[in-house]
């Protein structure tokens, strides 16, 4: 599993047992510099001071960069894996009559995915907690989901603003639509659009919704 250079970074000062101060007045750079890719705002950091990092770290440029590359003596270990991915459990949803739906864990339906933790929190900016991944079924959705992706669902975002593609029970079943509130409406409506134009958009009030959660990523076979 691919680490962030903020962790490879981390790890090699523990590992050297060098504080971030330390390492900047030894390399000649801003402690700003240094804290800014610990945090996570640097990925993609000036090489030239990137380089002064590495040689006294005693690794390769490429290393701290890409991860991969030569580590004098042995390369630092992560801990705890624990602390840098996440599980998101695999989720059966079963919708119930009236339009309500609940998501349910079952571990013997599929395997959890794991994600980077930097990702997850600061990339999406979600709570790990509410992440389900589903697969999703039929062509209503092509070209953007097709039959058989799997998804990423955030239940933490439930509402259609911004627009956007969700898990709803519409009424009628469970589907991954395309969601865009309908501006001034009383009550509130939300437009539901399939990717694919051979199927018709239609209207919904949020009562007669349940919204499961926003779809955040995806994947598929080739």
């Amino acid at each position: 599993m691919q680490t962030t250079i903020a962790e490879r970074l981390k790890a090699r000062l523990r590992q050297l047992s060098l504080n971030p101060p330390q390492l900047a007045e030894k390399a000649g750079v801003n402690r700003s510099y240094v804290y800014d890719i610990l945090r996570g705002r640097s990925e993609n950091p000036n090489l030239e001071k990137l380089d002064r990092l590495a040689e006294v770290l005693k690794v390769d440029r490429e290393w701290l960069r890409d991860g991969i590359g030569d580590v004098e003596g042995d390369a630092p270990l992560i801990a705890n894996p624990d602390d840098v991915y996440v599980a998101v459990p695999y989720a059966a949803v079963k919708p119930a009559m009236g339009g309500g739906a609940t998501v349910e864990i079952e571990p013997d339906h599929g395997r959890p995915y794991h994600f980077q933790k930097s990702w997850i929190t600061h990339g999406l900016r979600a709570d790990p907690n509410k992440l389900r991944i589903m697969h999703v079924v039929g062509d209503s959705m092509e070209p953007t989901l097709k039959d058989g992706d799997i998804v990423l669902v955030d239940m933490g975002r439930a509402v259609p603003t911004p627009p956007g593609v969700f898990v709803l029970n519409d009424g009628f079943g469970l589907v991954a639509k395309r969601l865009e509130h309908i501006p001034n409406s009383d009550p509130p409506v939300v437009n539901i659009i399939s990717d694919n134009k051979t199927y018709s958009a239609y209207e919904r009030t949020a009562e007669e919704v349940n919204i499961v959660g926003r779809i955040r990523w995806f994947a598929r076979e080739i």
